[in-house]
């Protein structure tokens, strides 16, 4: 462990100085006038990320910042490159980085506080011990999160030059055609009455987490998920069932995975910052909100998709109204018996 990074008087430095790489120097306009931008392009770079533009005479900036508008400034050299498409790239990479963070976060503080003692107060020393472990080991998250940013970008590559080959996609409009599934906690809120918060985010944690693997492990990618709540997708609808399906059996072998109700749907689907969005997106919210306990509902288009498929056996259920849909049939799919 290295030692604790000091600064002035001995004192522990700022977080913000500690994981920013370098001290607070600039106001907004001065890191505008060093970058070589206007005052209206830079209020939009900062929006677009997350941040609130603070006012003129505070010192809210480092070097690093200044550096990160040169950056994105250059990108509109380029002829393919556009200023709304800078703004978007900006906001994709303000909420997801904002939204990795937090996790990281939780993760590594949930950490640190199991070292502190619970009944002595917060020292400056303990503070300067938790920055000093910080930054020795954000190099090494930096170029994980590099590598799993590059790997992602790979798939997302493959995926769409995939799905464009075989005409099933509109690369101008990012319409795909996908099997999208909801797999959805029966009684969270009961539950999470009883747990206290370290009970009830480690259960969140394991069901997000082994539902993500699932997901992973046959060729799907999680869109989402809320808690109680995971949304994925696949390209193959044969794969999209069976991780329905797993997901859904998951509780049989594990008593302490919950059990869940899943609603799956195949069509065409606009996918736009890493979301999806379309008919089959509510299709499968819908047949969700509506599936026993560990059943999986899917829609009749996919269900013809199953026609003949061997080790699934799909039956029909009386047709019921969903909000905004009309009028459905949805199909249950269970495992055929042997």
């Amino acid at each position: 462990m290295t030692e604790s990074p000091v600064s002035r008087d001995g004192e522990p430095v700022g977080v913000v100085e500690t994981l920013l790489g370098g001290p607070l120097r600039y106001t907004r306009k001065e890191v505008e006038t060093l970058a070589g931008v206007d005052e209206d392009w830079a209020r939009r770079i900062w929006q677009a990320l997350g941040f609130p533009t603070p006012p003129d005479e505070e010192v809210a900036f480092t070097d690093g910042d200044v550096d990160a508008l040169r950056d994105i400034s250059r990108l509109l050299s380029n002829d393919l490159v556009d200023e709304d498409m800078v703004v978007q790239l900006s906001r994709a990479v303000g909420q997801t980085m904002g939204r990795l963070a937090s996790w990281l976060a939780d993760v590594w503080l949930r950490r640190l506080s199991e070292r502190w003692p619970a009944d002595e107060p917060v020292t400056p020393e303990i503070v300067g011990a938790a920055l000093a472990a910080t930054e020795e080991l954000r190099p090494v998250f930096e170029k994980l999160m590099l590598h799993g940013w590059r790997r992602q970008l790979a798939e997302a590559g493959l995926r769409t030059a995939a799905a464009t080959s075989a005409a099933e996609a509109d690369p101008s409009v990012g319409v795909s055609r996908l099997t999208v599934g909801f797999a959805d906690v029966v009684s969270f809120t009961r539950m999470s009455r009883r747990m206290d918060g370290s009970e009830l985010a480690e259960f969140v944690e394991r069901f997000e987490r082994v539902a993500a693997e699932e997901v992973a492990e046959r060729g799907g990618r999680v869109i989402k998920t809320l808690g109680d709540e995971i949304l994925y997708a696949a390209a193959d609808p044969r794969a999209g069932v069976e991780i329905g399906l797993r997901i859904a059996e998951l509780c049989d072998t594990d008593p302490s995975f919950p059990r869940v109700r899943v609603g799956i749907a195949s069509g065409e689907v606009l996918q736009r910052l890493g979301d999806v969005f379309g008919t089959p997106v509510n299709l499968a919210a819908r047949l969700t909100a509506i599936a026993y306990p560990g059943t999986v509902l899917v829609d009749p288009d996919l269900a013809r998709e199953l026609d003949g498929a061997p080790g699934y056996d799909v039956s029909s259920l009386r047709a019921r109204p969903l909000q905004g849909l009309g009028k459905v049939r949805p199909r249950v799919v269970r495992r055929a018996r042997a």
